[in-house]
């Protein structure tokens, strides 16, 4: 698959998550082998006004490079001027447009999937970003805003005619939010409907999941959001299954316990002593799903404040198992 000049051989991509896919998370991912990160949504009024807390989502490392940067906004000025200033920042490879957003607070605005409801606007939005900058630019968009506006295949061609490189598809509607099942039947007629590459995005969890949305959809990649919250090794797993055919094993304890401690040094990197451990406490609690004794260390982590607090969890539950 192709982004641009970007070439992906197992383009298994880690989904846009607010308050997720961090640059801590990132680094995570794409040493477990996730071919493409795309970064937590920024606001372009916050790029405009400069807002430091903003400004600070748009920084990366070398090392999670190739790197897709989202942006989301109501207006094509606002949205091209911030597609600018990314471009010019140079801390990203692949620039990304959300329309897929449900938040309240976001839709609210104008922005996200309430885009899906306004196809004009939707357009021009992506056709002032495409001439605002060079570099390979992709959207992320809904099935539609409700199941009375199905719309997805008629955005799809609007944004190909705007100029987008790729289209990457979440099989909801806004009004389902993550309820329910996605819709990857959807999807592959967005697949039918354009020339560029369709990235499917949906309850892919497994690589049963992997094997039939690519036989439903046709896609040309998969996105993984939710099933990658507390677990980055879904990304080794899909992408040699997607080269070789062969399933690898899950992550042993001892592996868990690294990932975790790595994990939370890398927020106290880049977040600090106050804010990093806090973050960590979601992360802990995803990393945590599924194992014997989670509920309990889930209650441990939700108290823990320094590292120390979380490195004797970890001595005490994971490097025993």
């Amino acid at each position: 698959m192709k982004i641009g000049k970007f070439h992906f051989d197992t383009p298994v991509f880690l989904a846009p998550m607010a308050g997720v896919t961090d640059t801590a998370y990132r680094v995570i991912a794409h040493d477990m082998g996730c071919p493409l990160c795309y970064a937590e949504m920024v606001s372009c009024q916050g790029i405009h006004f400069r807002n430091e807390r903003t400004l600070s989502m748009l920084q990366s490392e070398p090392e999670e490079r190739p790197l897709a940067m989202q942006i989301f906004a109501n207006t094509p000025e606002m949205a091209a001027e911030a597609a600018r200033y990314v471009e010019a920042l140079g801390t990203a490879d692949i620039l990304d447009f959300n329309m897929g957003c449900p938040a309240p607070k976001i839709v609210k605005n104008g922005e996200g999937s309430a885009l899906m409801r306004e196809p004009r606007l939707a357009y021009e939005i992506l056709s002032a970003v495409r001439k605002a900058v060079k570099m390979p630019f992709t959207v992320k968009m809904r099935k539609g805003w409700d199941d009375n506006h199905v719309n997805v295949i008629e955005m799809a061609k609007l944004a190909e005619e705007a100029g987008v490189d790729a289209i990457a598809v979440h099989g909801r509607t806004r009004e389902q939010f993550y309820r329910g099942h996605a819709d990857w039947e959807i999807i592959g007629r967005v697949k039918e409907s354009v020339s560029i590459p369709v990235i499917a995005n949906g309850d892919v969890r497994t690589e049963d999941d992997l094997d039939e949305i690519r036989r439903v959809t046709n896609c040309d990649g998969v996105m993984i959001g939710r099933a990658a919250q507390g677990n980055p090794w879904i990304f080794r797993q899909l992408t040699h299954y997607w080269k070789t055919g062969e399933r690898l094993p899950g992550p042993t304890m001892q592996e868990r316990a690294e990932v975790l401690l790595r994990h939370l040094d890398l927020l106290l990197q880049y977040k600090g002593d106050y804010v990093g451990p806090r973050e960590m406490r979601k992360h802990a609690t995803w990393y945590t799903r599924g194992i014997t004794h989670g509920a309990v260390l889930r209650e441990l982590f939700n108290k823990a404040v320094t590292r120390q607090d979380f490195v004797a969890i970890i001595d005490a539950y994971f490097k025993k198992g």
